[in-house]
């Protein structure tokens, strides 16, 4: 082979492996991919980090007076399941909660609360350190469930979110699991209490259970998610039309957002309840509380309420260490303990 086909010959072997190259090489929407999965991943990592920490302080802060303890129970299967064909699949759904059981009543027998925390993709926290240890020290029995959807446990756990829907299902599971469980509890003397999206379960499972609770108080409470979905971002509109959430926006499943918004359910009422709200809320729109208000009045009920004026904290105006914030937070605790009876009640 002569000079001329010689170097022919190696340019054309050159271009081949410069094609092979480029043709194995990641285009940039797949290293655009790949790097949103490693966040995802180094995301999830450290939630579940911070969630071990912050559950280690339950047992720091509480063990004083209270016998902690982190339990696991089920609740319904999945609303979406993404291979119904597949091993396990329509298995029920694994629920982490603490409870506490006050150390100075462990023998007596005790009212429950159900204390259901915040947040799309929240979960239970020692932002709420304040709240459980004044009620522990009442006398009460609690179970705080981190339903389905939690941060800390994980994506796939992450992505069984059912906002106002399986939760609730979630949230009474854990009631029930609590009176199975605990004998020296009064099955005749439970509550449920929550804020925010807390406070919306809280409602949704009275209006639903009614026969299950005795009382119940709504703080702050998400109340018309057709209405949030309005002044709320595109970003958080999209968290629910997720394909593994509700999988369809307001506008294209009006019924659905109504169901699970407890305006829309408020004829359902039966249970003795509070609810508080501020004019100044910058995450709950206080005209979502006000369309609640507004629905139990028109349907006949009978209820409490307290509407603050621009109170300070906005949002978590009466969960903070304010004068406010305790003077309210005591009004609460009245309110629960005149249906039922703590051993030591806030007088």
């Amino acid at each position: 082979m002569n000079t001329t086909l010689k170097a022919l010959a190696l340019s054309c072997a050159l271009a081949i492996s410069a094609l092979a190259q480029e043709q194995t090489r990641p285009t940039e929407d797949v290293l655009q991919q790949r790097i949103r999965a490693l966040e995802e991943r180094l995301s999830t990592m450290e939630q579940s980090l911070a969630k071990d920490t912050d559950d280690l302080m339950w047992f720091v802060r509480m063990g004083d007076i209270a016998n902690v303890d982190k339990v696991s129970y089920t609740g319904p299967p999945p609303r979406v399941i993404q291979n119904p064909t597949g091993q396990g699949a329509g298995n029920p759904v694994v629920i982490r909660a603490f409870t506490f059981i006050p150390k100075k009543f462990a023998t007596a027998k005790i009212p429950l609360l159900v204390y259901v925390h915040g947040g799309v993709h929240g979960d239970f926290n020692n932002s709420s350190f304040h709240v459980i240890r004044e009620l522990v020290e009442q006398g009460y029995a609690i179970i705080a469930p981190d339903y389905r959807g939690s941060t800390g446990y994980g994506r796939g756990f992450w992505q069984l979110i059912d906002y106002g829907g399986l939760e609730n299902d979630d949230v009474l599971a854990g009631k029930r699991w609590m009176l199975e469980n605990h004998p020296n509890i009064d099955p005749q003397r439970v509550g449920i209490l929550g804020w925010s999206h807390g406070g919306m379960i809280t409602l949704m499972n009275i209006f639903n259970w009614p026969q299950d609770y005795k009382v119940a108080y709504a703080g702050v409470p998400v109340s018309d998610i057709i209405a949030r979905m309005g002044y709320k971002s595109q970003s958080y509109r999209e968290l629910f039309s997720a394909p593994y959430h509700i999988g369809k926006s307001a506008a294209d499943n009006v019924a659905e957002y109504k169901r699970r918004s407890p305006a829309w359910n408020a004829h359902k009422l039966q249970t003795p309840l509070l609810i508080h709200t501020t004019t100044n809320d910058e995450d709950v729109n206080v005209l979502e509380v006000e369309h609640l208000i507004k629905a139990l009045k028109a349907e006949g009920k009978k209820f409490e309420y307290k509407i603050y004026e621009n109170a300070p904290g906005g949002h978590i105006f009466n969960r903070i260490d304010t004068k406010l914030a305790k003077d309210s937070r005591a009004e609460i605790w009245r309110f629960l303990a005149g249906h039922l009876n703590p051993p030591a009640p806030v007088k």
